[in-house]
């Protein structure tokens, strides 16, 4: 079990760190990562671990804190996305004018 914990905070860490570095490919491929070590986790009975309890709520929270991350990041695109339309209309209205 102490294996699996092992896993379950390195695999912790690593998003920590992609999501300090605003990696979002590293984060989707240790999104699916992640699954497999807490598959791995509760095939090896380990639902009733209070450590093991204890790093998947850690790992629920950094879920949430992903998750605010990812929908700010979106936002901002989306925020970037408007702007570039608006400047390419702007500038087809100024070609059209000419």
């Amino acid at each position: 079990m102490q294996e699996a914990i092992e896993k379950l905070e390195s695999t912790q860490r690593a998003l920590r760190e992609a999501l300090e570095r605003q990696d979002w490919e590293a984060i989707g491929e240790l999104d699916s990562l992640c699954r497999q070590v807490v598959d791995d986790v509760m095939a090896q009975g380990g639902k009733g671990d209070p450590e093991v309890l204890e790093r998947l709520g850690e790992l629920l929270a950094l879920y949430r804190e992903v998750l605010e991350a990812c929908e700010a990041e979106k936002q901002q695109v989306g925020s970037e996305l408007r702007q570039l339309r608006q400047a390419s209309a702007g500038a087809r209205a100024y070609q059209d004018a000419e």
